[in-house]
């Protein structure tokens, strides 16, 4: 590639030029030479930290991004910022930090971004949030970027069966119910999770990886390989030489990501019986590039698609084994033959989606992913619902379940503690329709997820036979008929937040109906006699987050997206 002339990209205004001079004495300072201040300025960023398996290898792939951008003539700048690692946070006050992160990860990224004028992005992550967060700030950014997973985590193995940290979750529950002693809990949490990368199944990380090359912002293949292999270090070096081709094109995120590639990407959502919180970050990525995508759109996708790759929590497999059978791409190319994806979208290599699956075909000596002829069932693994419940939606992972209808009296709790409780000393009643509320993205604040509760009713033999509604969220790895992002959330007084113990709830993930038998005259004497409820959080970034965060349907976004620029980044 030849030299890339900087006089319109962002770097001009910190290289170029008599006045530029106080800022190059800073790369000076840094052992950097004239022709490295006047190539491309990359900026290299990762979600690298110490917190949990899923960052810890992100800094030792950053330097293979590094060189490829070296050898492609740019200039990497490295930086980290947060992440909040969900399986730390589950189950207690953490988890409040957790969807909040996700907007702290974009709006770090813009800062430094922005600060520094850097050209163009390469954005290295791991753990649910930050996938979706970074992806979030190329598309707010709009400069050249592409986007690289970290992978998965290696599968652990005791007793002769692959486990995750799901097992762990339920392991606990069993401990509870005394259908396991401290000895094999200890040895279950110690085989669960053996090596670096994020959690094996088709839980948020694994899902939002799926995306990621089914959207069109990360190289094909590059999800697939697990963190520890080494193939997964080329993946990034070719992501850096990559996003050098894509400022020499000026082909841009918003260039990538358009209505067809986010269907493309609710498209593998279903198709893989993917995490429900993508029906969260798909609207917020939508919303960065000033696309109107919803839950409701989203769930749309999700009702026509087939599901067809077992992979857990609903089904059998891992990420590994669907790395060793061809990948993420095997996916998309049964979903393309059956007609299921728009072939024409532009990618990251510059190519169609169409012509980046060339050559890959689906492997028929496997059962991890399944034709769209024959797949698992025949529409989607997750779905979206709606009633006088849940005006703005909600959505639930149907992938394994085999009973789709339940009809129960509800029984309320304020917040997950009191649930969880209830789960734990087995005060619940079979049948009954567990109500988590005032967990939603303002009244938590930070809309929790809920995987300590429901892998509590797993281990007890309770999973199918309660249901579990929230206006929070449920982990990828929740299982069972547990119904999340219901909106409008109690918080604002939403039809959840109106409902008393005794109340008739029917969910019917057929039809795509979540009700209560209460007419509207019903809430709205209950809604004159609703009061506000305030949390623990006056100050600080749980506080700032609850002031500016939206609906659930819109994806909990916390400010106006493209919509409103005036500007963009990438033209300064």
């Amino acid at each position: 590639m030849g030299v890339i002339d900087k006089s319109h990209l962002p770097s001009r205004h910190v290289t170029k030029g008599a006045s530029s001079a106080p800022h190059r004495a800073f790369y000076y300072a840094m052992g950097m030479t004239d022709e490295e201040i006047g190539q491309p300025l990359v900026g290299v960023a990762t979600c690298w930290n110490e917190a949990a398996p899923c960052n810890i290898s992100l800094n030792r792939q950053a330097q293979a991004v590094k060189l490829g951008v070296k050898a492609a003539q740019g200039t990497p700048r490295e930086f980290t910022t947060i992440t909040v690692t969900d399986g730390i946070a589950m189950g207690h006050a953490g988890m409040y930090s957790s969807l909040p992160s996700r907007e702290a990860i974009a709006d770090t990224v813009e800062l430094v971004m922005r600060g520094h004028c850097y050209d163009a992005l390469v954005g290295l992550a791991g753990c649910d949030k930050s996938l979706p967060g970074m992806m979030m700030a190329m598309l707010r950014l709009n400069v050249p970027s592409v986007f690289i997973y970290g992978g998965s985590i290696l599968p652990g193995r005791h007793k002769g069966r692959d486990l995750t940290v799901q097992d762990v979750f339920e392991a606990v529950g069993q401990h509870h119910a005394g259908a396991i002693d401290d000895e094999e809990l200890k040895a279950i949490e110690c085989a669960a999770c053996p090596s670096a990368g994020s959690c094996g199944g088709q839980f948020t990380a694994n899902t939002m990886a799926c995306v990621s090359e089914a959207i069109g912002l990360a190289l094909p293949g590059s999800a697939g390989a697990p963190a520890p292999y080494d193939s997964r270090d080329q993946f990034c070096e070719a992501s850096g030489s990559a996003v050098m081709e894509l400022i020499a094109k000026n082909l841009r995120p918003r260039d990538i990501v358009t209505r067809k590639s986010l269907e493309n990407a609710a498209r593998v959502v279903a198709a893989t019986g993917g995490s429900t919180n993508a029906g969260l970050h798909l609207p917020a990525m939508a919303h960065e590039a000033g696309i109107e995508f919803d839950l409701h759109d989203v769930a749309e996708i999700f009702k026509s698609t087939p599901y067809i790759a077992d992979l857990k929590p609903g089904g059998r497999y891992v990420a590994k084994d669907l790395y060793e059978i061809g990948g993420v791409g095997v996916v998309l190319k049964a979903l393309l033959d059956g007609g299921f994806l728009h072939g024409d979208c532009i990618t990251v290599t510059g190519k169609t989606l169409a012509e980046n699956l060339e050559g890959v075909t689906l492997p028929t000596d496997q059962d991890v992913v399944r034709p769209t002829s024959d797949p698992i069932t025949p529409t989607g693994g997750v779905v979206g619902l709606r009633g006088n419940l849940a005006p703005e939606g909600a959505i639930v992972k149907v992938a394994g379940m085999k009973n789709l209808k339940f009809t129960g009296p509800a029984r309320c709790f304020d917040c997950e503690e009191d649930a969880y409780a209830a789960v734990e000393n087995r005060t619940y009643k079979e049948g009954e329709v567990l109500v988590i509320r005032y967990e939603g993205p303002k009244g938590g604040p930070g809309m929790r997820e809920m995987l300590s509760t429901t892998a509590a009713l797993y281990g007890q033999g309770a999973g199918d036979k309660v249901a579990l509604i929230t206006d929070g969220r449920f982990s990828g790895a929740t299982r069972g008929f547990c119904i999340g992002h219901v909106g409008p959330e109690a918080a604002v007084a939403g039809p959840i937040g109106l409902l008393k113990d005794g109340d008739m709830i029917t969910i019917d993930a057929e039809t795509g109906e979540l009700s209560v038998d209460l007419t509207e005259a019903d809430l709205e004497a209950r809604k004159a006699d609703w009061k506000p409820r305030s949390n623990n959080y006056q100050s600080g970034a749980l506080w700032k987050f609850a002031q500016t965060v939206g609906p659930a349907e819109k994806g909990a976004v916390t400010h106006p997206g493209a919509a409103a620029e005036t500007h963009c980044f990438a033209d300064i």
